[in-house]
């Protein structure tokens, strides 16, 4: 009780100061964050998010891991059902709490504080950063290459490509909520119909006789039966191509209407990806022999210069196009995490302020474009991508465990959304099964993604359970946020942090009163 009262007791004096400071800079007391993500704009973020430089690479290491063609295109259709199977779940968390952060928020609420907070910490301090490295490189690489058609583009100029690209979404997402979903919109249809023309390009030679590859008596031919571990090795291949069907609930406090649109969101756009990508690996395997496709660094672009002759270059400016809008994707929704854990206490409060005007959590995407520029300057990206793919999928898991958990724990609480046991237990048993493979295969791998996660521990304990911090250090902190909204003209949106925290339990007990629905 003495914790929950000292809580109360600084979220209170935050909201005192933070009134007063409206006052004196003349800013009007109602500042919230804004709905404007409607289901079309909630449909491009999953789906902007989902399709970056994924389906334009992985296709070489699904083929290389299942051994044959007929196992591959196997492995995509069930990867893009373990996705709607995770997306399920994540509907039924969304909807039962209606609170941004995705994975953080939900595992906070059902595990508690340390859990969330490892989440959060691993997400901040190294995936959502070298992600979003990796998929600016790649967009700085493909936008370069028809300037070095012969060598690779020099380091420098990538990285001061790749800078420059994430400055300049940074200011976007900071200026407006809709400029940042209008880019995202338009940049989604721009992928979709990247994707379309090689399918398109693909269903052509299909009528025109050359699918020799999908006939089943060439398609399953082995040269090498794969073993369990390598086909789940091609799972995880197709699953980084899947990565990012969770995160609209990162957003779930600006879309109009969550508890409809954000269900409605995620069964069409999951859907329509597995349709898509599948369809884009047939066209693949229509125009190019395995040893090509295995051959080929980007399968996409290999694709259009043997398919579409003077046009073959349109396929590395829709590999541009499609990493730019999965860069503005990813700084959107990692900037909410932050935002989410500052609201909860775990990061400093000024990162849960927001734009007094534009109503943008402008200390947040400072932070995520930081980190990100440092990531990139560090250099090693790509062995980073492997923990960052680990902690990924561990989240997953734990998440969805949490799901059932949540379920034993307040059976009464109101779900607008209830999904069968058999889903979230169907998700977790293949989750055990790859995670199980991937301890095996790459032990240094898996080793070092947890050491980066529980570094978090002695972080947590001294940073946020530890209350009775000397006074020069609140002082300091106090300074800090004040500073930083003068600096930044931010101020607390009107969500009373104390009420956010408290209304599973009000739904909880109206529940119990109106008994079982």
């Amino acid at each position: 009780m003495v914790g929950v009262e000292r809580k109360r007791t600084e979220a209170q004096r935050s909201i005192m100061k933070d009134s007063e400071l409206k006052r004196d800079s003349g800013i009007p007391e109602r500042v919230t964050l804004k709905k404007e993500i409607g289901l079309l704009s909630a449909c491009a973020i999953i789906i902007g998010n989902i399709i970056g430089s994924g389906i334009f690479i992985s296709p070489k290491g699904v083929l290389e891991h299942s051994g044959s063609v007929g196992l591959a295109l196997v492995v995509w259709v069930l990867g893009g059902g373990i996705a709607a199977l995770g997306s399920l779940c994540y509907a039924e968390l969304g909807v039962t709490i209606p609170k941004s952060g995705g994975d953080y928020s939900y595992v906070t609420e059902i595990f508690g504080g340390l859990m969330g907070f490892l989440l959060l910490w691993s997400a901040v301090l190294i995936m959502y950063p070298t992600t979003l490295a990796v998929i600016a490189l790649t967009f700085s690489n493909y936008v370069l290459q028809p300037v070095f058609p012969y060598c690779i583009p020099p380091y420098i100029a990538t990285r001061m490509l790749s800078t420059i690209c994430i400055l300049f979404l940074t200011w976007v997402n900071c200026y407006s909520v809709r400029l940042a979903t209008r880019i995202q919109d338009a940049f989604t249809v721009g992928k979709l119909l990247a994707l379309g023309l090689i399918i398109t390009v693909g269903l052509v030679q299909i009528f025109g006789g050359n699918y020799e590859s999908l006939t089943p008596q060439v398609a399953f031919m082995f040269n090498k039966a794969p073993s369990i571990g390598q086909i789940a090795l091609a799972f995880l291949h197709a699953s980084f191509a899947f990565s990012g069907w969770n995160f609209l609930n990162y957003v779930t406090e600006e879309v109009v209407d969550p508890r409809r649109n954000l269900p409605r969101a995620i069964y069409i756009s999951i859907p329509l990806v597995t349709f898509v990508y599948t369809l884009t690996n047939i066209a693949y395997f229509s125009s190019m022999s395995p040893e090509e496709l295995l051959s080929s660094n980007a399968v996409a672009v290999t694709f259009g210069e043997k398919l579409l002759g003077m046009f073959s270059t349109l396929m590395p400016i829709s590999v541009a196009l499609s990493t730019f809008g999965g860069i503005n994707g990813y700084l959107f929704t990692s900037s909410r995490l932050c935002f989410s854990g500052a609201r909860e206490g775990h990061l400093p409060s000024l990162l849960a302020m927001i734009h007094f005007k534009q109503c943008t959590p402008i200390p947040a995407l400072l932070v995520c474009c930081t980190a990100t520029i440092v990531i990139l300057c560090i250099g090693e990206t790509h062995n980073l991508i492997n923990y960052v793919s680990f902690i990924n999928y561990l989240s997953y898991g734990v998440t969805i465990a949490g799901l059932l958990y949540y379920r034993w724990k307040k059976p009464n609480l109101y779900r607008p959304i209830k999904v069968s046991l058999l889903v979230p237990v169907c998700y977790l048993l293949f989750w055990a099964l790859l995670l199980g493979f991937s301890l095996h295969s790459e032990p240094l791998v898996c080793g070092v993604g947890l050491v980066i996660m529980l570094t978090g521990v002695p972080v947590y304990f001294l940073g946020v359970y530890w209350k009775d911090k000397p006074k020069c250090i609140y002082d300091f902190i106090e300074w800090a946020t004040y500073l930083g909204q003068r600096v930044f003209f931010v101020v607390f949106p009107q969500i009373d942090p104390i009420e956010v925290a408290e209304w599973t339990d009000r739904s909880s007990f109206t529940s119990k009163a109106s008994g079982p629905l």
